[in-house]
């Protein structure tokens, strides 16, 4: 797997704004890219030293659409500290 391709896109909310202070961002991840990989490819696309990585599993949510019943699609969440003092760039200014 490239390092291309274990990030998806970065995630812009408002809890993953107030994680930003504490010098962790938030990413949507590739599903079978393990922590090592995703602090791997954090520390070679941002040029940032990575302290720790934090994943998660979240599930798909049942909906509705027209009376149909289906799934959102499920994806993999990673939160990554970097060193205090070091920033993303592609984050400043969202």
């Amino acid at each position: 797997m490239d390092i291309t391709d274990i990030l998806i896109r970065p995630v812009i909310s408002e809890k993953a704004n107030m994680l930003r202070e504490q010098d962790k961002y938030v990413f949507i991840v590739h599903k079978d890219a393990s922590k090592i990989q995703i602090k791997d490819a954090v520390r070679k696309l941002f040029n940032v030293k990575v302290i720790g990585c934090t994943t998660m599993n979240i599930g798909g949510k049942m909906r509705r659409t027209r009376g149909v019943p289906g799934m959102t699609a499920s994806y993999k969440k990673a939160i990554v500290r970097v060193a205090s003092g070091e920033k993303i760039q592609a984050f400043e200014g969202v």
